[in-house]
């Protein structure tokens, strides 16, 4: 018999969610601390373009992040909350003595291309469960980073 959260969803189905939604958060929290390393290491020409441009990016980040651990909290999951977790689960590494501009967006670019990828897995996901609040949240992520893709491909040719 399945049994139902407190909010309607498929108990079983939400618990997956919530472990994929953990490795998501590990890697939005490796991407906000490179951005965060980039914005306070990055020299050159383009210092401070680039140094604006990876605060703003850190503080969509932070935001998402959190936005992330209270959906897990929302569907009855317990969010992940050490680094050591993080570094274990995230599909993005670190980035550690970048202060080259464009080395910085490079790693940005893969790391969101990643993010991406990572949240249509979710979306779909989901989408099976009948999880129409993470579902949405995943959607609106997408779109949002897919812009960014594009605009951190355009700064880089």
């Amino acid at each position: 018999m399945t049994q139902i959260n407190s909010i309607g969803l498929d108990n079983q189905k939400s618990q997956a969610l919530v472990t994929a939604l953990n490795t998501l958060l590990s890697s939005y929290q490796i991407q906000y601390m490179n951005a965060r390393g980039f914005h306070w290491n990055i020299k050159g020409r383009n210092f401070f373009e680039l140094h604006l441009k990876f605060e703003e990016i850190y503080n969509v980040l932070l935001e998402k992040v959190d936005e992330i651990a209270e959906r897990i909290l929302t569907i009855e999951g317990q969010p992940l909350h050490v680094f050591s977790d993080y570094l274990e689960q995230s599909k993005i590494a670190e980035a550690k003595g970048i202060s080259d501009g464009t080395t910085a967006l490079e790693n940005l670019l893969a790391g969101f291309t990643t993010l991406i990828g990572m949240q249509r897995e979710v979306l779909a996901q989901a989408g099976d469960a009948e999880d129409e609040g993470t579902a949405a949240l995943m959607s609106d992520y997408i779109k949002e980073q897919e812009k960014l893709v594009w605009m951190l491909k355009a700064y880089l040719n």
